[in-house]
């Protein structure tokens, strides 16, 4: 009997090449110090599989390892990582009943460190606009650039919360009228709840001296007082375009008198009342809001009022637009607001609101040319902060040839070219027309 017989390899030990017969004793045997070294592969029907004893036949010849056998390969011990010490970690708000986490933010280290500032009561800071989160905390702008905030405590908030809240009557906009003072409020639905912005709005109107315009725009400003036509203040949100017009129309009334209608929603800048002029004249305004929050209908209802000046609000919808554009055109001086980021978007904005009415493309181009006195457009720098403002004016005089007007007809709005030479006229103190 052959003690070296053993049974055929399974297809797996077929391909291995430890396979081999065990050597004869009386064969020399190789060093295994010299053969290559050849990991021993793992052989799943090892588990299984008994493999037969052999007995060496002499004391002399030790007995080779199969290489078959299912021996264990000693575990490798894990790479020493140096500890590294834990980052602080941010206070985490409740979960919900889920593996995510939500991180509150108000309680993020990062601004738990900025203490709110207090400030005493709310109608004795000096601040264009506050800022109300869910959380009821409140930030204002920070006087350091143009647009950081602070984190600040009132005396009396919860006072003032209270009124903010029972003055909500429905409209995302409305005012607040809180020991005296006006507010703009702007009340909105965020994720975690409602918030608000107020704005609070000046006891008095300031004069336009002080608003830091070019001494030659405020004169030719003040020469527009017998025009007729659309002064437009354009500007993004917070620029101050309501300051800056209130400012004009009540220069207009000290200087030149006459009746003023206002449709404001909300009114915020107090301009209603008597004026004296430097000549002994008077000059009246009396400020609306929409009727029933259609703003057509008030400027209808202004036009037979017979006003010298007509201030609207904000230009905001295609009627608006149209009526104001009418108003315009038919021997009034009207005063308004546009959003828009420069002089050219907002002639197309008019342009564009004037065609969504009812009318072509080309009669709302000439519709504007016609209609179009001046557009200033306004943004506030610095701390404290003053109005840059770049302009372009068409001449008053509708029977004279005016440039601006041409352009404005054609459709075709590079006025560049336009902006920056009336721009040097007016610094070198030269007549625009």
């Amino acid at each position: 009997m052959n003690f070296f017989h053993r049974p055929s390899p399974t297809n797996n030990e077929a391909t291995t090449p430890a396979a081999a017969p065990q050597p004869n004793p009386s064969v020399e045997m190789p060093n295994p110090a010299q053969a290559p070294s050849v990991a021993p592969q793992p052989n799943p029907m090892s588990a299984t599989m008994s493999q037969p004893s052999v007995a060496p036949t002499s004391p002399s010849v030790t007995p080779q390892p199969n290489p078959m056998s299912a021996a264990p390969v000693p575990p490798v011990a894990p790479r020493p990582v140096a500890p590294t010490p834990s980052a602080p970690t941010a206070p985490l708000g409740p979960t919900s009943g889920n593996t995510s986490v939500e991180i509150d933010y108000v309680n993020d280290p990062s601004v738990k460190t900025y203490e709110a500032e207090n400030v005493g009561f709310i109608n004795d800071v000096n601040f264009s606009d506050v800022y109300i989160p869910f959380d009821k905390k409140t930030f204002i702008w920070g006087a350091k650039t143009n647009c950081g905030l602070k984190l600040v405590r009132f005396a009396d908030f919860n006072e003032f919360f209270t009124e903010l809240e029972k003055a909500f009557d429905g409209n995302r906009s409305y005012l607040l009228n809180y020991k005296g003072r006006n507010y703009r409020v702007e009340r909105t639905i965020a994720l975690d709840g409602p918030q608000y912005c107020a704005r609070k709005m000046p006891i008095t109107v300031p004069n336009i001296r002080n608003l830091g315009l070019p001494q030659g725009i405020y004169e030719h400003l003040i020469s527009l007082a017998d025009g007729c036509g659309l002064i437009l203040l354009a500007g993004a949100t917070g620029s101050g375009k309501s300051t800056t017009v209130s400012a004009l129309l009540k220069e207009f009334l000290q200087l030149k008198g006459g009746y003023a209608y206002t449709i404001e929603d909300p009114i915020e800048m107090p301009l209603d009342g008597v004026y004296k002029t430097p000549i002994g004249e008077l000059g009246l305004c009396k400020q609306t809001t929409p009727p029933d929050g259609i703003w057509e209908e008030g400027i209808k209802s202004a036009l037979r009022s017979k006003p010298r000046y007509v201030y609207l609000g904000e230009i905001r919808s295609p009627d608006i637009a149209s009526e104001a554009l009418r108003a315009a055109t038919s021997g009034h001086l009207v005063i308004s607001t546009i959003h828009a980021n420069n002089v050219p978007d907002a002639v197309n904005s008019l342009v564009k609101y004037a065609a969504s009415s009812g009318i072509s493309e080309e009669m709302a181009f000439e519709l504007v040319a016609n209609g179009f006195l001046g557009c200033l457009h306004q943004v506030l720098e610095g701390a404290p902060k003053r109005a840059r403002v770049t302009y372009l004016f068409a001449n008053p005089n509708v029977d004279e040839a005016c440039q601006v007007r041409g352009m404005i007809r054609s459709g075709k709005l590079n006025l560049a070219t336009l902006l920056e030479q009336q721009r040097i006229k007016i610094e070198k103190k030269m007549p625009l027309f």
